[in-house]
């Protein structure tokens, strides 16, 4: 009797960090980190990932850009640390059972890098994006990387994430995120010929 599927990753988390309109012209390729976030929060909504975003200074900075669909994010909240790992957020999450959390957003080097180091801490497995993230000077991007991968995040991209997510073709939403990640899968090629060319 072959064994039922079950996810690889038992507790994932998506978090969306500070992907806001007024950055737009100021951030490398912010068009392709929006391709990867938009996928990231289909997969997301198709697997019952909980969504975690937020802004930074929100009243100068502006809102988060207008294509990203988070209404269902468990938590959307303006901060004015730099880290993502605020205690409106922690809350969610216990030193006992730790998640497994992805991180997609601006800039890598500021923001991204102190929320994936404060979630190590706080002992969580984290992900960060390279397909996902970006700066103002994209020269700061692997650097950022390099540093996080020395640190004990995983770096990795958003499909290889995804598909260790779910661990198993044999789980019931397998069809919907393998049309997904088909869907988008010309997009995935530009994102990754323009973000990770110079990592």
């Amino acid at each position: 009797m072959a064994d039922k599927p079950t996810r690889r990753l038992t507790r994932p988390a998506l978090f969306i960090c500070d992907i806001q309109e007024k950055f737009r012209p100021a951030i490398w390729n912010y068009d392709k980190v929006i391709l990867t976030t938009q996928k990231m929060i289909k997969a997301a909504t198709i697997l019952n990932i909980p969504i975690y975003a937020t802004t930074q200074n929100r009243a100068r900075l502006g809102e988060t850009c207008s294509e990203l669909p988070l209404s269902s994010a468990v938590a959307h909240v303006d901060k004015t640390r730099f880290s993502m790992w605020i205690p409106s957020i922690t809350t969610h999450f216990s030193s006992f059972t730790p998640a497994e959390i992805v991180i997609v957003g601006i800039e890598s080097h500021i923001c991204v890098t102190q929320t994936a180091l404060d979630a190590v801490r706080a002992g969580h497995k984290v992900y960060v994006l390279a397909d996902g993230v970006s700066s103002v000077n994209r020269e700061e991007v692997p650097v950022a990387l390099e540093r996080l991968r020395g640190e004990g995040v995983t770096v990795t991209t958003s499909e290889s994430w995804v598909y260790e997510c779910m661990g198993d073709a044999g789980i019931e939403e397998f069809r919907q995120v393998a049309g997904l990640v088909k869907e988008s899968s010309g997009g995935t090629k530009e994102v990754l010929g323009a973000l990770l060319s110079k990592i």
